[in-house]
């Protein structure tokens, strides 16, 4: 988490961070070094701003430089040789520079330097004009940031944002960020101090491990001693009896781990900023304030303009008129959004970690498989005679290549996957202490772009990204039955190109619906003989013999126009230029034991009017049409049922089956495409039944589960699809799914 608590500018934990509007944060005295005028305001600089390399040169020293820098954020008392550097001539020679530009431009620079380590530079500190203080040029240059048209380059995203009037002071100071980077520094200083175990002098010349703790100290050698090294090295005799021998000193106490110790850093940096400390670091936080009516507090926020508002804002302010939420509510609605969004990063990064494992495992195995492979290569061309000597080396470089390379290739996507896994949870751990704060100004100043960020992250771990890019297998195979003169032109290259292997049917993902089933299947992981398509077979549904249904490059199929009610075994294969691979398990599909189907928009009569989810059927015009059904049968019992919504009694509707090339501008029945029933008891409000029997071959019609006569037609074979004939007199809606009846009744006697 330490890396999302740094400045990008000065590398160090953000002190006083404010809000650029790209949502970046950057230290408030690190803005004032990247801050330049644009060329509008450069005519308006004070002479002495404008000075010569040669009086930049004469800049006071960097002591004196760097403490009247903290008045304008300490830029760094290195910059005055930026200006100068150059030959210390008179003035007339002088390359007079705008101060805020590299050239006469008035633009800064944003190069990567040496002197900016994070790819900033930096702008040169204000050289103190003749017979005037730095300090007094340092407070010069930091007014102009105001009084003049200036604006600042966000480090990160290298978007420009102009300084209004307020100038710096016009950004939103990021208090949230302020308390984390506080809370931070307590707890490391925290756990430096419990970890700082009371430290022992002890000797300087002992070769024991650990050394031995010192007995005494020799002020003129002045090296600490052990009993036992004193005797050896330090007798006390000859030239050693005129060293005065003394008690080792205590070591020094460590420093106490404390906010303002841990927190304040020792010299400020080139167009850095020192971390909070000191007085400022125990100070309790401040409740939030508007920045435009300092005496009231936040209350609402502007959607439009993403921030928190008081009252007097919307009443005086320019959010008058801007839409404005509750700031309780909307700190909770965006809190949620970003826990929801964690969520996804956490099930990647948890992943991550077992893609990890995996790779570790991997790496095992690819060692053990080397060596196995390397044994067996060994002894293959042990057995052979001397010519194989020779090759053996061959093809042990190639064994050891090929092992090096996958070990690269798992290495190299071990430390990808780790880079980024380490940036996702300091991202998590980042997000988590922002969901903890309870500040909602302040969490709503930056949930946006914390959001943001959090589903970048997500988004990053692409489809792919977790999956091994090697195998562990070694897809080498050495054959010691060629005869001799065949030796030296032995190689793994023979061995590569092999049929694919048995795909893997997807089970979850079969399925069946009405008189259609529809297979999914996969390549095994960790395979090197890629396929290049794929022969899906299916059988007659009586268990006859199989038959290609599929051949093509897709692992997802879906079969049409099988029989209702029936048992189909299905199985794959592959192929590639190496020839067809083995058949899959077969897997065994049940059709629906009734057909749900409604009234067909596209084969249809143009005259047809459909609704009710094209189960319900009229017509505009006067003359019959034709409309057919999305089912077709050639096997089995079917029955569907048909009732008139309404009807005027001319003419007569016609309800039966018919061909898929039925003719649709004339009543059904009138051609020899269709088989329907035309007249006979139809009035408003009855239920037409149409039972079709492909087994026995017969069609029979019922009206109100009545028989309609006798069966209707016989010798009924081939592949028919319910049919309808109407005109605007009447509408009649479809009802299928239903089971065939058993207590439909005998056929009415003649007369009734």
């Amino acid at each position: 988490m330490e890396e999302e608590l740094k400045c990008p500018v000065c590398g160090s934990l953000f002190r006083e961070p404010i809000i650029l509007p790209c949502s970046h944060n950057v230290c408030l005295p690190c803005a004032r070094t990247i801050a330049v005028q644009t060329p509008d305001g450069e005519q308006h600089l004070p002479p002495p701003l404008l000075l010569s390399r040669g009086a930049a040169a004469a800049a006071p020293p960097p002591d004196q430089d760097a403490a009247a820098g903290a008045t304008c954020g300490g830029a760094g008392a290195s910059t005055a040789g930026g200006l100068g550097g150059g030959a210390a001539g008179g003035g007339d020679h002088a390359d007079k520079l705008s101060l805020y530009s590299e050239t006469d431009s008035g633009y800064g620079s944003y190069t990567p330097s040496l002197k900016s380590p994070n790819g900033v530079r930096v702008l040169p500190m204000v050289p103190a004009p003749p017979g005037s203080s730095a300090a007094a040029a340092r407070g010069a240059a930091c007014s102009s940031l105001c009084s003049s048209s200036s604006s600042i380059t966000c480090p990160q995203c290298h978007r420009s944002a102009s300084l209004d009037h307020r100038g710096l002071r016009g950004f939103q100071r990021n208090r949230l960020l302020e308390g984390i980077v506080q809370r931070y520094q307590q707890s490391r200083g925290v756990a430096a101090g419990a970890s700082a175990a009371p430290a022992v002098a002890i000797c300087q010349l002992c070769d024991r491990t650990p050394p031995e703790p010192a007995a005494t100290l020799c002020e003129q050698c002045d090296v600490l001693y052990c009993a036992t090294c004193q005797l050896k090295c330090h007798p006390s005799r000859g030239p050693f009896a005129k060293h005065r021998l003394v008690q080792p000193p205590p070591p020094p106490a460590p420093p106490e781990a404390t906010p303002a110790s841990a927190g304040t850093s020792t010299a400020p940096s080139a167009g850095g900023c020192r971390s909070p400390g000191g007085a400022g670091a125990s100070a309790p936080r401040k409740f939030p304030t508007c920045p435009e009516h300092e005496m009231e507090n936040y209350s609402m926020y502007c959607v439009s303009c993403r921030s928190p508002v008081c009252y007097l804002c919307l009443e005086e302010g320019r959010h008058g008129k801007h839409e404005v939420k509750p700031l309780g509510a909307t700190w909770k609605q965006h809190k949620a959004q970003l826990s929801q969004a964690l969520n996804g990063v956490s099930d990647k990064a948890k992943e991550a970690k077992e893609f990890l494992v995996q790779l570790k495992n991997i790496l095992q195995q690819i060692q053990e498989n080397g060596l196995d492979y390397e044994a067996c290569l060994v002894a293959q061309c042990d057995a052979l005679v001397d010519a194989l000597t020779r090759q053996k080396a061959k093809l042990l470089t190639k064994v050891t290549k090929e092992r090096e390379h996958k070990l690269k290739m798992v290495w190299d996507q071990i430390n990808h996957c780790t880079l980024k896994l380490r940036q996702s949870t300091g991202l998590m751990e980042y997000c988590l202490e922002v969901i903890k704060e309870d500040d909602p100004s302040g969490f709503l100043q930056i949930s946006d772009a914390l959001i943001k960020r959090v589903q970048v992250s997500q988004e990053q771990w692409v489809k792919g990204a977790l999956e091994p890019k090697v195998s562990a297998e070694f897809d080498l195979t050495l054959d010691s039955e060629p005869l001799l003169q065949a030796i030296h032109q032995l190689d793994f290259v023979q061995m590569k190109c092999r049929v694919p292997p048995v795909p893997l049917l997807q089970l979850e993902k079969c399925c069946t619906r009405n008189n259609s089933v529809t297979l999914a299947w996969r390549t095994p992981p960790f395979t090197h003989s890629p396929a290049d398509g794929y022969i899906l077979e299916l059988d007659d549904g009586d268990g006859g013999q199989f038959r290609e249904v599929y051949v093509g490059k897709e692992t997802l199929c879906t079969i049409d126009g099988l029989h209702f009610n029936s048992t189909y075994n299905a199985r794959v294969k592959a192929f590639n230029s190496s020839g067809v691979g083995p058949y899959s398990k077969t897997v065994v599909l049940q059709t629906s034991d009734v057909a749900w189907f409604t009234f067909d928009p596209n084969s249809g009569h143009r005259d047809i009017i459909l609704s009710n989810d094209n189960q319900t059927a009229t017509c505009s015009s006067y003359d019959d049409r034709v409309v057919l059904g999305t089912a077709a049968f050639s096997k089995g019992v079917h029955y569907w049922e048909l009732h008139v919504d309404r009807y005027d009694n001319h003419p007569d509707p016609a309800f039966g089956v018919a061909r898929a090339s039925v003719v649709k501008d004339m009543m059904l029945g009138k051609d020899d495409k269709a088989w329907a029933m035309t007249e006979g008891g139809v009035c408003k409000g009855a239920t037409v039944g149409v039972l079709l029997d492909l087994n026995k071959h017969t069609l029979t019609f019922f009206i109100n589960g009545q028989q309609q006569g006798p069966t209707a037609f016989s010798h009924v074979d081939g592949v028919f699809m319910p049919a309808l004939s109407l005109n605007r007199n009447v509408q009649v809606t479809l009802h299928t799914g239903l089971e065939v009846p058993t207590n439909l009744g005998r056929p009415k006697l003649s007369g009734n």
